[in-house]
């Protein structure tokens, strides 16, 4: 008994079966997490290490180029890239997809530590992270109070960073801006001079009298007690009084006789404003397993309540930003195309079945298939984001062609006169192998997509649900279709005088006059294929030549209106935060008059550390895309002139990366320019960024490099060190302490809350260069000397950032994209690069976006052959034969003229979602020919001649083509007109399968035929020479 028979045996077991899976699948569709995108494989590892008060050639030196040495013999590393500025070394090491993360990070950190060893005194023990795409913040908020800065800052650290961190599905939670409580101790070199300390025996003064120890236990007759020595400071005055030595005369040295001790704030090196008020930031990162919705729900929530209880405070929240809005109105937006691609193939099947009763026994095999998907993507741990939301609309169309297939045949023998359950038993049975091929043929085009990893590596969801479904919709048209066929469906009579009879009779005048000319076309082109076959070379041609001449753009994935961008800029090196700041402010005024802006959020200085404080950006928040009337890279384009006329700022304008990996906001052309000489690197990196900035369509083409740093290099004569009873280690940290401070002990306050005592010179003793050279330290006999007696203190520059790219140095030269795509202006470079001379060991290569498009198209163009290939297995199965397969797959340059041409008409790109499209069209349009070919062959099995066999296969197969490709046409029509967020994706793809099935829906029904004829005429010549030759039989 076949499956076909057993459902319409016993239809009570099958709808038994899916009302299960319908249970299953809507509890599966509840348990699924909405994201953006799927969750990508980026194993990465980051170290960073602090060595406070080092110049960046000296981080390089001492930290950077020895952590690198120790990582570059892991296990699949891809490429180390680091970064050296003043006080602080950055690695990252970029592992190969399959590389486990965890056991790397642990490799990482045994090769760390084998070198720790050899750093210099003052290098902070190095710290190793993992890196995620999800490192990026799903919200980030600010904070107004009426508290006095200090205690708001403790405020928010105390209390309202604890409570959101313990939130679940809270990763971390980054706190920005804000000024902190700190005691500081202002050394006054002169006073020290004159009683004869140093800053490095007051410092330890200060920190030998602030200390707590656990002296022991006791026990007496009665208990135990533990002895504990409290020895912290219990109020400022104790500090200010505390005894740090002795003068000539005897009397007692008090803090307070050397410093000025106060309690006050922290130097300021980081301010960030909202719509030009001053607050503090929250940056609330998820976990990576948590759902960013809910994570941000339950986020806001918390926030209504800790108004609500801090209100005697006057304690206020604002979202600057939250991630989730877009993910859920994009993912909304696709529902509503989803909804929309239902009706619309609904609509098109009661437009050729004329009833109601069969359309919905076609339409129903749409949610059948969909809740057993969202089985299938609960299974897998798949989420609902754009790629699987994305690969559900497609589908619908998809999802039907099956039914309709097998309702169609159904239908011709119910008008042969066959009782209903008969008709449907043979209808499908008659038809079973060509549905089947049909729908493998759609399968085994999505198979390669499922194995591509890297950043192109998300599509795997994509096929995933497309597979899944399509394989659903086989197994319903297999039983859920002939079972209600076999009871519901009946031959439709047209009555006139109804609008349904009228309106039916009107549109099978037409088909047939449609049919009746689709014949006589068909004849013509028989009787000349060679004008036909010149005619369809010749389009494929003009296609190609749409991208060959730049008709058609190539990008890695168009730019999404996510209602963001921000403004990056940097003034010179030596500018001071205070500078930083007034920039900003006219920066934010010139942005608040923009009519669209919603909420700008201006970031002044870094959390990092100083070096920062000459760079600042405004993360400008828009209204909603459906409330505006220019787009954001519109608004983008007219505020660059406005900032370019202002002096001495470097300016960097640029919308969020939305991919995964991308790094938030970035540029999407960025050129390497690597070499093991830093001056040679840095000569050839400005060479390129001149002629990158003449190219047609850059913009803000700037270095990573940043502009030389003004320095005071001490030069140490080390015999005069050494006759003076000094060494470097003491020179070192007596700098280190007076210019940058040492908080290495902590006041204590009543409430058990720990403030860092910042011992370092008065600022009146650190204002000019000159003061460095009067610094003393002291030598082991207590003597005061003088740095300028032993050193040479000389004005000079060097670098703010030093970069390397697996070991060698590297400058980034990169660009914003206006006007024309990426990959364009990528290729302008590549050809303008070529051309150009570099020093030795000097060469380019492309990073970011621009080499994810390359790997990815290489991918996919890997993945579309593979995809060729399988489709020709299928049908060399199908017809057995080697030779029929090629007639299918004629099928496919004719979509492609009619994808690239949509494209083009429509001003989309070729960037990955369009050519998934086209992929995904290879097996969509076969189908087409499979039934004409299928068709043909089985009336050529019952004795009529080629031409005889195609015309009738025209002629019978003309109506499911038809129905088949229009459904699929309309079903994703609702994606190809969509506005809605998100929707930059989803129009390149949906153009791409319209133009490619329209075209290859028109160009099937008539070069098929003539290919088939030609190949037909070609194994006959070629079979007569066969037997001539050997006297034998021929067959292929």
């Amino acid at each position: 008994m076949t499956i076909t028979e057993l459902a319409i045996k016993r239809p009570i077991l099958i709808v038994v079966i899916f009302s299960a899976l319908t249970l299953l699948g809507i509890f599966g569709y509840i348990q699924l997490k909405y994201e953006l995108f799927p969750n990508s494989n980026f194993p990465m590892v980051s170290i960073t290490t602090n060595y406070t008060g080092a110049s960046a050639s000296e981080v390089e030196t001492s930290v950077t180029k020895r952590v690198e040495d120790a990582v570059s013999g892991l296990d699949k590393v891809d490429t180390i890239t680091s970064s050296s500025q003043e006080g602080r070394s950055r690695v990252q090491i970029q592992f190969t997809p399959d590389a486990n993360i965890d056991f790397a990070l642990q490799e990482a950190q045994r090769k760390v530590n084998g070198i720790i060893r050899n750093f210099p005194d003052g290098v902070d023990t190095p710290t190793l992270n993992k890196v995620s795409q999800d490192d990026r913040p799903v919200m980030s908020v600010g904070f107004t109070s009426n508290l006095p800065d200090t205690k708001f800052y403790q405020f928010v650290n105390d209390i309202i960073e604890p409570h959101i961190s313990n939130m679940a599905g809270v990763g971390q939670v980054d706190i920005g801006g804000g000024r902190q409580r700190e005691i500081k101790v202002n050394l006054d070199t002169h006073k020290m001079n004159s009683y004869g300390l140093s800053p490095l025996g007051i410092l330890n003064s200060i920190t030998k009298a602030n200390l707590e120890y656990p002296a022991g236990i006791i026990k007496d007759t009665d208990a135990q007690y533990v002895i504990r020595l409290a020895g912290r400071f219990q109020s400022i005055s104790e500090i200010q009084n505390l005894i740090i030595g002795q003068s000539t005369n005897g009397g007692d040295v008090r803090l307070s006789d050397v410093a000025e001790v106060q309690d006050s704030k922290k130097d300021l090196i980081a301010i960030t404003r909202i719509n030009g008020k001053d607050m503090i930031s929250l940056r609330v990162l998820k976990q990576s397993d948590a759902n960013t919705v809910e994570v941000t729900r339950l986020v806001r929530e918390e926030l209504k309540r800790l108004e609500s209880q801090y209100q005697s405070i006057n304690l206020k929240s604002q979202i600057v930003s939250d991630t989730s809005t877009f993910i859920t109105d994009s993912a909304n937006a696709v529902k509503e195309d989803l909804l929309l691609a239902i009706l619309l193939v609904a609509g098109v099947m009661l437009l050729f079945l004329h009833s109601v009763r069969n359309s919905l026994i076609v339409m129903v095999a749409i949610p059948t298939s969909l809740v057993v998907t969202f089985i299938g993507m609960w299974a897998f741990g798949f989420s609902l984001n754009i790629i699987t939301l994305l690969a559900l609309s497609l589908v619908i169309g998809i999802l039907v062609d099956d039914a309709i297939v097998v309702l169609e045949n159904i239908y011709r023998h119910l008008e042969q006169g066959e009782k209903r359950k008969d008709a449907a038993l043979h209808g499908r049975n008659e038809i079973g192998f060509t549905a089947l091929s049909i729908t493998m043929v759609d399968v085994v085009v999505y198979l390669p997509l499922t194995i591509l990893s890297g950043t192109i590596g998300m599509v795997h969801q994509f096929a995933w649900a497309i597979i899944i479904s399509t394989l659903t919709s086989l197994f319903v048209s297999f039983t859920v279709t002939p079972m209600l066929a076999s009871r519901f469906s009946k031959l439709q009579t047209i009555n006139d005088g109804t609008l349904m009879g009228d309106f039916g009779g009107w549109f099978e005048k037409k088909y047939t006059a449609l049919t009746n000319d689709y014949l006589k076309v068909l004849n013509i082109s028989l009787k000349n294929p060679g004008k036909v076959l010149l005619f369809a070379l010749l389009l494929f041609g003009s296609a190609l030549c749409l991208v060959f001449f730049g008709f058609i753009g190539t990008e890695f994935m168009p730019q999404a209106d996510q209602n963001q961008f921000s403004v990056d800029f940097q003034l010179s090196p030596s500018a001071k935060i205070e500078q930083t700041n007034e920039m900003t402010f006219i920066l934010e005024r010139i942005v608040q008059r923009i009519p669209e802006v919603q909420t700008i959020y201006a970031q002044v200085g870094s959390s990092g550390g100083s070096s920062a404080s000459n760079q600042g950006s405004l993360n400008v928040t828009l209204i909603p895309k459906d409330k505006r009337k220019r787009k954001a890279d519109e608004i983008t384009h007219a505020l660059r002139p406005q900032l370019a006329r202002i002096p001495g700022i470097r300016v960097n304008i640029s919308q969020p990366n939305i991919m995964p990996g991308g790094g938030g906001y970035g540029a999407p052309i960025q050129v390497a320019i690597n070499g093991p000489n830093w001056d040679d690197v840095m000569n050839s990196a400005n060479q390129v960024q001149k002629l990158v900035a003449q190219i047609p369509g850059t913009s803000d083409v700037r270095l990573s490099a940043a502009d030389p740093q003004p320095e005071m290099r001490i030069q140490i004569d080390r015999d005069k060190m050494a006759k003076l009873g000094l060494n470097m280690d003491t020179v070192g940290q007596t700098l280190q302490l007076g210019l940058t401070g040492n908080t290495s002990t902590q006041y204590e306050d009543r409430d058990g809350t720990q403030y860092d005592i910042n011992v370092m010179l008065d600022l009146s003793n650190r204002m000019h260069t000159s003061d460095v050279g009067n610094l003393t330290v002291a030598n082991q006999k207590g003597q005061l000397i003088p740095l300028n007696q032993f050193a040479t203190i000389t004005p000079s520059v060097g670098p703010a950032l030093l970069q390397r790219r697996d070991r060698s140095y590297s400058v980034t030269v990169s660009s914003q994209a206006v006007g024309r795509t990426s990959g364009d202006i990528g290729n302008d470079i590549k050809d303008v690069l070529s051309r150009q001379k570099f020093p030795d060991g000097v060469r380019t290569t492309f990073i970011g976006t621009l080499k994810s498009q390359a790997d990815s198209f290489f991918s996919l163009g890997l993945a579309l052959l593979a995809a060729l290939v399988f489709v020709y297995l299928i049908m060399a199965a199908l017809y057995n034969s080697f030779i029929y397969p090629f007639v299918v797959l004629f099928a496919v340059p004719l979509a492609l003229i009619g994808a690239l041409l949509a494209l083009a008409l429509t001003k989309n790109s070729l960037a990955v979602f369009s050519i998934m499209g086209i992929i995904m069209q290879i097996g969509l349009v076969s189908k087409n020919a499979i039934l004409l070919v299928d068709f043909t062959n089985k009336r050529r099995e019952d004795g009529l001649s080629v031409k005889e066999a195609l015309l009738e296969a025209g002629r019978e197969r003309l109506r499911p083509i038809l129905m088949t490709s229009l459904t699929m046409v309309f079903g994703m029509l609702p994606l190809a007109l969509s506005k809605a967020p998100g929707s930059e994706f989803k129009n390149s793809m949906g153009w791409a399968l319209i133009g490619g099935l329209i075209c290859s829906m028109l160009m099937t029904l008539v070069v098929v035929p003539v290919v088939y004829t030609q190949i037909e005429r070609l194994r006959g010549v070629f079979a007569e020479r066969i037997v001539r030759l050997t006297g034998g039989d021929y067959s292929d």
